[in-house]
């Protein structure tokens, strides 16, 4: 495992609650969130393969102007608990570089971001498509915008935000911070994991199982690198493919829900 710098002097007890608000404000909440919708599908009529998640969907129908200003004011909203992640490591003496989400390397983490996204990607679509035709997953529904100029970059923008938020929390700070509190490194490894598996809840059994799969792979390519940065990159391509992918081949591919 790549070591980080130690923070200067961190009282265990604030280190642990500033995780637990730092998570209660952001993908925590999301993985009690999708618990309760998965919850509520189980126990709805229709079988969960009957069911659907949309993952990106117009926010004001018919008013594509309107429509873009809130596809913009959330994706900024979705970041807002990076920058709450990168002043605490400023008042604890570190800083995003710390994570390793900088710009020392661009070519390396650019090659192992994707490799990890064709080696990840690939075997999520199998993943799903299975999961999905055995009643286990609901119908996912990468994007469903308008036909509108705006619809492929808000796509690419929506695919960067997550693979921001859920790389440089969940991979880079969680773990890093576990780190500091001297969690071995498969316990805090198991926490990441089923964290980023949680608040993918909402798409059903398959969706938790791939994310949990993703998040022990990721993890631990961050225990040894020691950056986020490829991480990021990886997410970034995976949901971006994902996303325009489905947009430009849904109801033109008979393999496709």
């Amino acid at each position: 495992m790549t070591l980080t710098p130690e923070a200067p002097a961190l009282d265990r007890r604030l280190l642990t609650a500033e995780i637990w608000v730092v998570f209660a404000l952001s993908l925590g909440a999301s993985g009690v969130s999708a618990l309760l919708q998965l919850i509520a599908s189980l126990t709805a009529p229709k079988s969960l393969s009957h069911q659907r998640a949309l993952l990106v969907g117009s926010l004001a129908p018919g008013r594509p102007w309107i429509d873009l200003m809130f596809q913009l004011f959330n994706l900024a909203a979705g970041v807002a608990p990076v920058a709450l992640v990168a002043y605490l490591l400023v008042r604890s003496g570190e800083s995003l570089s710390t994570l390793g989400v900088d710009r020392r390397r661009p070519g390396q983490d650019a090659l192992r971001g994707a490799i990890l996204a064709a080696v990840i990607g690939g075997a999520g679509l199998a993943l799903y498509l299975g999961a999905y035709h055995a009643g286990a997953n609901l119908n996912v529904v990468p994007a469903q915008l308008p036909a509108v100029w705006w619809r492929i970059p808000v796509l690419i923008l929506a695919a960067a935000q997550n693979g921001v938020l859920e790389e440089v929390l969940v991979s880079g700070y969680l773990l890093h911070r576990l780190n500091q509190l001297e969690w071995r490194p498969n316990r805090a490894l198991t926490v990441s994991a089923l964290l980023r598996g949680s608040y993918h809840l909402y798409q059903g059994f398959g969706g938790f199982a791939g994310n949990v799969a993703m998040g022990l792979i990721f993890g631990r390519a961050y225990q040894r690198w020691g950056r986020a940065a490829p991480l990021v990159v990886a997410h970034t391509l995976i949901d971006a493919t994902t996303f325009v992918g489905y947009t430009l081949l849904h109801g033109h591919v008979s393999w496709l829900p």
